[in-house]
């Protein structure tokens, strides 16, 4: 028996060692898929099911293959060899789906529910008749469609522009060359044409290995444009960082802590101090709708804005006025904003919002939640911002923030702020303002799920009167 499978080995080494290829290729890419586990994987998925499919019909051909195994199961190869031929199509269809667009991709989608019908009519066949190749002329019907189309559109530059997701020269090439190969083995049922035996298998191995060069090719691509874009996102955060105050004011009867968190490289929020003296000085926080480059442009702007309304830091509406004013209108951004007002020496205070949480004030052991709110900036540029007017006390502590800090929800789906807000700053108002802020943060990340990440910008000011 050993003699007979080497002399059957000899005539069928070049289809085994194809099919051995192959099926690796087209295994090792449905594990690949595997692994990524993502929805964008599909085109993996269908390759390799295809590979896999054609590089077992390959060695189901061979029958130096089936002579190796037990020969008990000698009698399945017609059976494994006619399955496969029916049911190929429909993964290699799918695949093509994949990088079809429009018209091409309907075409292929509709030829694929065909060919499921014709692999179920001969599964029937196959098990059930005497006649399992009944409905293969069928098959190679399809085969000759879907190949005859995909030639075309690679064929043509300005068709392939228009069904096709990928254009590469090696892919058109590779592609064309499978479509004659694969046309060839399918008009064989039809029409007499000489046979080759090793063609098509050869043809599909070039074809596999083309795939891998353009996958290497946009790999590469990607990873250009990945490090260009990872680049223009370092200069945006610094650009960023220095828009920011670098540090916190030293006054004479105040304690401030500052925290910022983007979200990403770069973020929405926006706060800034606005000193007079030692004893006045304004706060601003803000933000915009929306995360990541176009938000962080419009905090850019709300930089540039507060220039012009420096000379009215003493009054928040009027800030807050002349902010609304020259942000509306910018591309459907919109913004929250709070502007707390603080004159320690005359022992008062002033607070405007826009769309924003609430200011804390913690005092005597009491939490108050103050609310001064108009629109937000962005909805009408003539809005009008109400005031609250604050006397300042030694030992209170203001708390302004973005919602960012308060929306975090754990698995139960409870915000943070709703409950754990008023205990955490109850069970911390002995700490300084920079390790109450380190704290509540902290607090934060506990409050979340650990597979969860950061959900928005945070942004916390920290303010003690001493």
């Amino acid at each position: 028996m050993t003699d007979q499978a080497l002399v059957l080995l000899r005539g069928d080494v070049g289809r085994i060692i194809l099919g051995a290829i192959i099926l690796f290729i087209g295994l090792a890419a449905c594990a690949l898929a595997a692994i990524r586990g993502r929805s964008g994987v599909r085109m993996l998925i269908w390759f390799g099911i295809f590979s896999t499919m054609y590089g077992a019909r390959l060695l189901a051909e061979a029958p130096a293959g089936f002579s190796l195994l037990p020969q008990s199961v000698w009698f399945t190869r017609p059976y494994v060899v006619t399955i496969l031929t029916y049911v190929i199509i429909i993964p290699a269809l799918m695949f093509w789906v994949e990088l079809s667009l429009g018209t091409l991709r309907r075409f292929l989608q509709m030829t694929a529910l065909a060919a499921l019908f014709v692999a179920i009519a001969g599964g029937w066949a196959t098990f059930f008749t005497d006649e399992p190749d009944r409905f293969i002329p069928f098959n190679n019907l399809m085969a000759i469609a879907f190949f005859l189309a995909i030639a075309i559109a690679n064929a043509v530059p300005s068709l392939a522009k228009k069904f096709l997701v990928i254009t590469s020269p090696v892919s058109v090439i590779s592609t064309l060359v499978l479509a004659v190969a694969v046309l060839h083995a399918n008009l064989r049922t039809f029409l007499q044409l000489p046979a080759f035996t090793l063609f098509e298998p050869a043809v599909f191995a070039l074809f596999v290995f083309s795939l891998g060069w353009v996958a290497a090719e946009k790999i590469s691509a990607d990873e250009r444009r990945l490090l260009s874009v990872e680049n223009e996102l370092a200069i945006a955060r610094d650009i960023q960082a220095s828009i920011l105050p670098n540090g916190v004011p030293d006054l004479k009867n105040l304690r401030i802590s500052a925290v910022y968190r983007p979200m990403t490289a770069v973020a929405g929020d926006f706060y800034e101090f606005v000193p007079v003296d030692q004893h006045r000085i304004g706060f601003l926080v803000a933000d915009v709708s929306g995360h990541g480059v176009p938000a962080a442009l419009i905090a850019g702007m709300i930089k540039v804005a507060m220039q012009s309304v420096l000379a009215y830091a003493s009054d928040p509406p009027q800030v807050l006025h002349g902010l609304n004013r020259i942000l509306s209108g910018q591309h459907g951004q919109f913004v929250s904003a709070a502007y707390l007002w603080l004159d320690t020496e005359n022992r008062k205070g002033m607070y405007s919002a826009a769309g924003h949480p609430p200011l804390l004030l913690w005092r005597q052991g009491r939490l108050e939640r103050i609310e001064s709110n108009g629109l937000l900036f962005g909805v009408n540029p003539d809005c009008e911002f109400p005031v609250r007017e604050i006397t300042v006390s030694r030992g209170d502590r203001f708390v302004l923030y973005t919602d960012g800090v308060t929306e975090p929800e754990n698995a139960h789906g409870d915000a943070f702020g709703d409950l754990q807000l008023e205990p955490v700053i109850r069970e911390n108002e002995s700490r300084p303002a920079p390790e109450f802020s380190e704290r509540l943060l902290a607090e934060i990340r506990r409050w979340q799920p650990a597979s969860v990440s950061q959900q928005d910008d945070m942004t916390l000011i920290v303010i003690d009167v001493v």
